[in-house]
C-alpha cells in the first residue's frame, strides 16, 4: 500500500501545527510550503475548510483514504455521536495503542513494530496495525524485541492516558475503554469531517 514519505516539514508547514512529529520546521518556516508561502493567500470556501480538517487527520493517523472513508462508515453505524465514534475508532487502532503506550516514539514507527511482528496482541503476536481493540485487550512487546533500542528509548517520554493501563516493567498495557472526546489531545474538529461526508 502507498504510504506519504514525503517531507514531513511541508505537511506541517500546511497545516500550520507539528501533526507528524516535532515540528522543527515550523521553528525555521512559519509560511506554508511552496514558491507562493510568504504571498497573501486569499479566503478559504467552507468545502476547503472541511477538506483540510480531513487531510489533517489523515495525516495525523497516517490513513490512506480509502481506510480513513471505511473508518469513518464504521462510526456511521455505531450508535453515539458519529465525529466522536469516529475519532474512538481511530484511537482504537494497534498501531495508535502501541504509539499511546509509549512503545514507539511516532505513529510512523508503531506502524513498523506491528508490521514487523514485535507486538503481540491478546498473546498472539499479529502484524495488523489497523487492527481496532476492544476494551480490555492486551498489548504487549514479543520476548525476543525487549531490548529493541527504539522501544527502551521512546519509554523515558510516554504520557499516561486514562484510557490505558501501562505496565512499563514488563513492556505491556490494556487498553481500558474508548476515549471520551475531551481525553484525546489530538486538535481535530471531527465535526467538519462529519460535513464533508455528508454531503
Amino acid at each position: 500500500m502507498a504510504r506519504y514519505r514525503g517531507p514531513r516539514g511541508k505537511i506541517e508547514r500546511r497545516f500550520k501545527e507539528p501533526i507528524l512529529g516535532q515540528g522543527k520546521a515550523l521553528e525555521r518556516r512559519k509560511t506554508p510550503p511552496g514558491q507562493h508561502g510568504k504571498s497573501r493567500r486569499r479566503k478559504v470556501s467552507d468545502y476547503g475548510v472541511q477538506l483540510a480538517e480531513k487531510q489533517k487527520a489523515k495525516y495525523t493517523y497516517g490513513l490512506l483514504e480509502k481506510q480513513f472513508r471505511n473508518t469513518f462508515e464504521k462510526a456511521t453505524r455505531r450508535k453515539g455521536v458519529t465525529g466522536e465514534v469516529f475519532l474512538q475508532l481511530l484511537e482504537s487502532r494497534l498501531d495508535n495503542i502501541v504509539y499511546r503506550m509509549g512503545f514507539a516514539p511516532t505513529r510512523r514507527a508503531a506502524r513498523q513494530l506491528v508490521t514487523h511482528k514485535h507486538i503481540k496482541l491478546n498473546g498472539v503476536v499479529t502484524n495488523i496495525p489497523s487492527a481496532l481493540l476492544k476494551p480490555n485487550d492486551q498489548v504487549e512487546i514479543r520476548e525476543k524485541s525487549k531490548n529493541l533500542e527504539v522501544i527502551l528509548n521512546s519509554l523515558g517520554r510516554s504520557t499516561r492516558f486514562s484510557w490505558l493501563e501501562v505496565q512499563t516493567d514488563q513492556l505491556k498495557g490494556t487498553f481500558l475503554n474508548y476515549p471520551d472526546r475531551e481525553d484525546i489531545p489530538e486538535k481535530i474538529n471531527e465535526q467538519l469531517i462529519v460535513e464533508l461526508y455528508s454531503k
